[in-house]
């Protein structure tokens, strides 16, 4: 059986985006899920000088491993002023250092949502760009406009949204 992670670019305890990437690795059929949680991985703020102090923390090296043996990535990322967030840039820091090509060419569905209507488009348009230097193999993305209104119950209520993601997903499923 084919093997997929779905994470959060987020620490949020009530992360609205690990909310979003929960629920659309459930919609992946036939295949074991691990949800991961950033909170779980403890990094220090990547600096030079600590790396050169201390090295590599064993939390960046896990979780490249994870990434190394999982068939797939679902990732919501969330947006901090038009930006990743400091947790997950922090993290892609430490991992990079490893390994700069990361993602291994494994299957991504790449996500975004905010409280406000553009759904986290700026950090999407950001990772599109940077992630393939990396290995990347984005084979769909998504935005969710207004999480509040839209995502209710632990799913996307608005009907053409839900479509727009299962869409993705199935193209998601295909390439695994």
């Amino acid at each position: 059986m084919k093997k997929i992670i779905a994470f959060a670019g987020s620490n949020s305890k009530t992360s609205i985006n690990k909310q979003l990437a929960t629920y659309a690795a459930r919609l992946v059929g036939g295949v074991e899920t691990t949800v991961l949680d950033l909170n779980d991985f403890d990094l220090p703020l990547y600096g030079i000088d600590y790396e050169n102090e201390n090295g590599i923390p064993k939390d960046a090296y896990k979780f490249l491993e994870i990434l190394k043996n999982t068939d797939g990535i679902v990732l919501s990322l969330a947006e901090h002023n038009g930006a990743y967030s400091t947790v997950f840039k922090n993290l892609f820091d430490w991992m990079t250092r490893i390994e700069g090509k990361l993602f291994f060419k494994k299957p991504m569905l790449l996500m975004a949502t905010s409280p406000g209507g553009r759904g986290g488009l700026s950090v999407l348009e950001i990772a599109k760009g940077r992630f393939p230097f990396h290995d990347s193999n984005i084979i769909e993305s998504f935005s969710l406009p207004f999480f509040g209104e839209n995502f209710k119950e632990d799913k996307i209520v608005d009907e053409a949204l839900n479509a727009q993601l299962r869409s993705a997903i199935v193209k998601f499923q295909k390439a695994l």
